[in-house]
Order: C-alpha cells, then sequence, then structure tokens
C-alpha cells in the first residue's frame, strides 16, 4: 500500500502541473481528494492491514493529502496570476491620455468679504462677538430704545415667530447682549458679523436674508470724532487708500447724533458718474453715538462713559468692491458667476 501511494502521490502531481485550466484542476481535484477519490478508496483498505503497518500507512497517507493540496494551491494561484496577466495585456492603458480634472471649490464672495472685515477691525482692537438669529423682541427691539408699537419698528417688518419671538433682523441684539454680559466694565469693542431677516420683497438690491456686520464701541472719553476716524480707516483698508468718507445728518432709534455714512464714489473719484447717480458718493453704512437710553438700560451711566455704534450690509461692501449690480448673484449659486473670485 506504501508504494500505492508514493506512485499516486507522483502521478497526481504531474497531472496537477500539467493542468490547462480551473476546471481540469477541479477534476482532479474531486479525481484525488473526493469523496469517491483515489485516496479515499486507499483509507478503506487500510482495515486490512496489521495493526504495526496502520500508523506508518495513516502517517503516509496524511504526508500525500497534504502535498497534494499544496500542489492545488500553487496551481490555483498559477492560473489565476496568468488570468489576470492575460486580462492585463488585453486591457492595456493609455498613459498618454490627460487625466480627468477634479473641480475644486472656493470662498464665497460673501465669506471673503466678511473675513477682509474681521482682518480690518481686528486689527483695530476690535473683538468677534456672536448671538442667536432666532432672537427676543426684548434683545431685538426694546434693549435697543424701540419699545413695543414704536413706528421705527415699520421700517424693519419682522418674521415673528410668536408676540415675543422672531427672527432677528439687525445683528444689534448682539451688542444689547454684550454690553449686559460686562455688567457695567469698560472698554466694549466689539464687532457682530451675522445673518439677518426681513420681510423684504427680492430684488437687485433686496432680500428677505442677508448678511450685516455691526460695530460697537463704549468707553470714557468716545466722541463722534472716534466713529469718523475709525470709519475712514476701514474705508482705506477696503478700498484704497486715497479713500475719503463724509458723515450726514440721518436717524435711528439707538443713536443720537446719527449719521449716514457715504464714500467717495471710486468709480468718478468723487467727479460724479452713473455709479453714485452724478453725486460722487455712495452710501454704505449707518452709524452714530450710542443713545444715553440703549446705555443706561444695558447697565452704564452715560454721565461717565459714551460709546458709538455702525452698521453696515456684507452683501453691500461686496457689490461695492467687485462691481456686482444684482445681489441675487450671491445666493443663486452659479457657478460661472462664483468661478470669478478663484484666487487660484
Amino acid at each position: 500500500m506504501q508504494t500505492r501511494l508514493q506512485e499516486m502521490k507522483e502521478t497526481a502531481i504531474e497531472q496537477i502541473r500539467q493542468a490547462a485550466d480551473a476546471q481540469q484542476l477541479q477534476d482532479l481535484r474531486v479525481k484525488y481528494l473526493g469523496k469517491k477519490g483515489e485516496l479515499t478508496e486507499l483509507l478503506r483498505g487500510m482495515g486490512s492491514l496489521s495493526a504495526e503497518e496502520r500508523p506508518v500507512v495513516g502517517q503516509l497517507v496524511n504526508e500525500v493529502r497534504g502535498a497534494l493540496e499544496a500542489a492545488f494551491a500553487a496551481k490555483q494561484d498559477e492560473l489565476e496570476q496568468a488570468l489576470l496577466s492575460a486580462k492585463l495585456a488585453s486591457q492595456s492603458i493609455d498613459v498618454t491620455l490627460p487625466g480627468r480634472p477634479i473641480p475644486t471649490g472656493t470662498m464665497h464672495p460673501l465669506s471673503r468679504i466678511i473675513e477682509e472685515l474681521e482682518d480690518i477691525f481686528i486689527g483695530l482692537g476690535f473683538e468677534i462677538a456672536e448671538g442667536p438669529e432666532v432672537e427676543l423682541d426684548h434683545f431685538n427691539f426694546e434693549m435697543l430704545n424701540l419699545p413695543k408699537d414704536h413706528p421705527a419698528r415699520d421700517m424693519q417688518d419682522s418674521f415673528y415667530i410668536t408676540d415675543e419671538i422672531l427672527m432677528r433682523t439687525h445683528t444689534s441684539p448682539v451688542q444689547a447682549r454684550t454690553m449686559l454680559k460686562k455688567g457695567g466694565k469698560t472698554p466694549v469693542k466689539i464687532i457682530c458679523p451675522g445673518k439677518v431677516y426681513r420681510r423684504d420683497d427680492d430684488d437687485a438690491t433686496h432680500s428677505h436674508q442677508f448678511t450685516q456686520i455691526e460695530g460697537l464701541v463704549v468707553d470714557k472719553g468716545i466722541g463722534m470724532s472716534d466713529l469718523k476716524g475709525t470709519l475712514l480707516s476701514f474705508a482705506r483698508q477696503m478700498f484704497g487708500e486715497n479713500q475719503q468718507i463724509r458723515l450726514r445728518p440721518s436717524f435711528f432709534p439707538f443713536t443720537e447724533p446719527s449719521a449716514e455714512v457715504d464714500l467717495q464714489c471710486f468709480n468718478c473719484g468723487g467727479s460724479g458718474c452713473r455709479v453714485c447717480k452724478h453725486t460722487g458718493w455712495i452710501e454704505i453704512l449707518g452709524s452714530g453715538m450710542v443713545h444715553p437710553r440703549v446705555l443706561e438700560m444695558a447697565g452704564y451711566d452715560p454721565q461717565e462713559v459714551s460709546g458709538f455704534a455702525f452698521g453696515m450690509g456684507v452683501e453691500r461692501i461686496a457689490m461695492l468692491k467687485y462691481g456686482v449690480e444684482d445681489i441675487r448673484h450671491f445666493y443663486t449659486n452659479d457657478v460661472r458667476f462664483l468661478r470669478q473670485f478663484n484666487r487660484g
């Protein structure tokens, strides 16, 4: 039996080496190692062996089985590798073809303007403050000298959720919250960037949702000269070193005195053109000295401290800086428009 096992091993290994494909290899596996295979048949004949021969033959059978399984595994790997090589040869890659471009995004122009404004005011010693977009009427209006039924509320037609909760109409509530948090301590020097909401008809210059940045300074001895100097520095850093501004009297319930701030027309240099409607100036933001009543409600003594505040629309700044004529371009996600602001 030992001789038969050895002969079968040699024959099987030779046939395995000569197998041309996976099917032939599987047939040989069944022939030699299957339930009715030759090795199984030899095992059934071990009952006729003597007690001394059985362990010797049993060990030899295990060695033969192991050798055959190793031969099958090696041939299987060989056939798979040959198949892969043939497949690669038939599907060659043309390395001269250009690669597929991967489109990359860029910072949105409004985000870029916000970042530039933050850098400018941080350089002037301001800190950034934030607050909720869903606001209480108390902070959005009453703390800013706009009690209920005040006629100036009509200027900011609001999205009310309940009688006392609304979508904020400006970022000024952040100023009120910050002053309360300070508990009457000075200095306060913050800017408040964020989204605001008003019931407005969307057109080329208006949107029901837009972005504001407001600023607040409260300390001893603050005057209109500080306000003008701060805004002039901002205008020159944003629009050019030779830029000029002017302040025109205006009215806001939370500032007194109040002023609209105009920027010298960058298109004509102040001589008058279509862009500035032949005035030489372009309105850019609102500002003023913080109303004494607002300081009192926030815990400050208007006899001891004073302050100034200003607010600007980010979209307005972006439209002026980039020459954009329609505010809706910032929200329609038109790739052709956004691609113009890719610094790459």
